[in-house]
């Protein structure tokens, strides 16, 4: 199945659906932190935070292969986490202090969660088309872009010049940038 980063979130949950381990560990990884952080900008607690992000993977996990989702992976994620929040000050759990915070925080929720959806769709976008670059390119861009190598390193790493991983790196921009347009710029 090759690398599983390079699947968009949807080929990731059928996968999940299956059973497959890797993919659920790919989408954890993807999603574990920005849920972790929505989640403690309402609770204001990290240990809370951090259980609530637990409970939603192992949901993920523990229901993949009977879940039907109408909406995008992302969103589904987002939902739960902040219904498994909402349970949380409903069972009185989370000190009345908490309660304005919860109160301001949802009427900025869904600007923030359509933001992070977007981000998210984007950034699968650009795996897609990073996926599609030409082998040599590819590696190039994501020693550069996803390892943070310099161009120096990349050369002695893959054996060719810094002229020949510049030119490289230039036309991987310029790929993806006539493809992309220019939201890539905001993630590079």
């Amino acid at each position: 199945m090759g690398n599983y980063n390079m699947h968009t979130d949807d080929e990731l949950f059928l996968l999940l659906k299956k059973g497959n381990h890797r993919a659920y560990a790919v989408l954890y990884e993807r999603y574990w932190a920005i849920l972790f952080r929505y989640a403690r900008k309402i609770i204001q607690n990290d240990e809370e935070a951090r259980d609530v992000v637990q409970d939603v993977f192992v949901m993920l996990w523990s229901k993949a292969e009977t879940l039907e989702i109408q909406i995008s992976l992302s969103s589904f994620l987002y939902t739960s986490t902040r219904n498994s929040i909402l349970k949380i000050f409903q069972r009185g759990k989370v000190k009345n202090n908490y309660l304005s915070s919860l109160a301001e925080f949802i009427e900025q929720e869904n600007n923030t969660t359509d933001h992070l959806v977007r981000d998210r769709e984007l950034a699968n976008r650009i795996e897609t088309e990073v996926a599609l670059l030409p082998p040599k390119m590819r590696e190039v861009f994501q020693l550069s872009r996803r390892f943070y190598l310099s161009h120096r390193e990349i050369a002695t790493q893959m054996e060719i010049s810094d002229q020949t991983v510049k030119k490289q790196m230039a036309n991987a921009l310029k790929i993806l940038r006539l493809k992309l347009g220019t939201f890539f710029f905001l993630f590079f």
